[in-house]
């Protein structure tokens, strides 16, 4: 661009061919310290082919700040400098900014730690209960803001209360919304049955949804062995992650990607958080799997290998294509849901194809017919 007084005056095409794109990267690379990441967005010029505008979108980076080669002082080799955009002007940073970032950045490194606390202090929360649970924790990798006070509190119960979580049933699902310790606690009004969800100042957030169960006896009549369909876990996980993402994006302003955590448990005193605070001698643990059951028959279709008390899994995925109900959601979940079936000797749920489609039989005669519609309406489903 042409600029006349720090204002844009006109605008140049450039090549869009390989060898640009090529080059630029190289450039990029050579003279950024870390690389700066970015994605490249052609605009082709109709009457020019070959040519048009190219876009650098860049998003927030966790390992900010990023140097660039400059001219020396004096005969020397080239010295990093770091440079931040203010308008039209660049401005290069102090030592005590640079400092200040660099701490930032090696903050970054607790993230996992602070997984650790958020998926704590929901299964803490819920010590009681003692069905099947799927818990999944959500962490940004730069994390938001949330201002709690009257005002922000009423509109984020409101939208809360409002929140239709199950997609396709269209109905909602908490019934009280709270304040916490720097963070929203909404529930569902059914005791030990129903959804919980912790939703923090920095855009981390957390939920833990009872799972529908099926009993069965393999000796005797007493029921020795409790399982849930799989279709039950991923759907559970389907309407978790776009509910805690949306919370990161559209209430904290937390961009770029979040690294997630699903974990499954029997019952919550299953889970290494929970067992110091729960009675073993109290405790009577079902063994549980993950199995199918029939449609017609109603009976069970034995898919695990084996049972398991706690399983989890985690991945990393991009907030604004989770929360939006793309692609990347199918894509979270499906890495999400098929480690966590490992544990059970499943090598994947193939409710999800590898071209990130859903194969709505697979999913349960609870949530099958709605959620289809909803999978259509989005064009996630695989058509016969």
């Amino acid at each position: 661009m042409a600029e006349a007084k720090g204002v844009p005056s006109r605008v140049f095409d450039v090549d869009l061919d390989d060898h640009h794109l090529r080059r630029m990267r190289q450039v990029i690379a050579n003279n950024t310290a870390p690389p700066v990441p970015y994605e490249t967005i052609p605009v082709p010029n109709p009457d020019a082919p070959g040519t048009g505008f190219l876009l650098l979108a860049v998003p927030r980076s966790p390992q900010a700040p990023h140097a660039v080669t400059a001219p020396p002082t004096k005969a020397s080799k080239d010295v990093l400098r770091y440079p931040r955009r203010g308008g039209s002007q660049t401005d290069w940073l102090t030592e005590t900014v640079v400092a200040t970032a660099y701490r930032a950045r090696y903050t970054a490194a607790a993230r996992d730690e602070r997984l650790a606390d958020v998926e704590s202090d929901i299964v803490l929360s819920v010590v009681e209960r003692d069905t099947p649970q799927l818990i999944v924790a959500l962490v940004p990798e730069v994390p938001g803001e949330m201002a709690i006070n009257a005002g922000t509190f009423e509109r984020n119960r409101v939208e809360l209360l409002g929140t239709e979580f199950h997609l396709g049933q269209g109905h909602r699902l908490f019934n009280h919304v709270t304040v916490g310790a720097r963070r929203l606690i909404a529930r569902e009004d059914r005791g030990n049955q129903g959804a919980r969800a912790e939703l923090h100042r920095d855009g981390s957030a957390a939920t833990v949804l009872p799972l529908h169960r099926h009993q069965s006896t393999i000796r005797g009549d007493e029921v020795d062995l409790q399982f849930v369909e799989p279709g039950e876990v991923v759907y559970q996980l389907l309407c978790a992650l776009p509910f805690l993402a949306g919370h990161a994006r559209d209430r904290t302003a937390a961009s770029g990607t979040a690294v997630v955590k699903a974990v499954l448990v029997n019952d919550i005193g299953s889970h290494p958080d929970a067992t110091m605070h729960t009675l073993a001698e109290y405790r009577d643990l079902v063994p549980m799997t993950v199995d199918r059951l029939h449609h017609g028959t109603g009976r069970r279709l034995q898919t695990s290998t084996q049972p398991c008390e706690y399983a989890y899994s985690e991945a990393t995925m991009l907030i604004d294509d989770v929360a939006d109900h793309g692609r990347g959601l199918l894509q979270a979940a499906a890495v999400l849901a098929d480690e966590l079936l490992h544990a059970y000797g499943i090598p994947e749920t193939g409710l999800i194809t590898p071209d990130r489609e859903l194969r709505a039989d697979g999913f349960t005669d609870r949530n099958r017919g709605a959620f289809t519609v909803w999978a259509r309406q989005h064009g996630l489903i695989e058509e016969p």
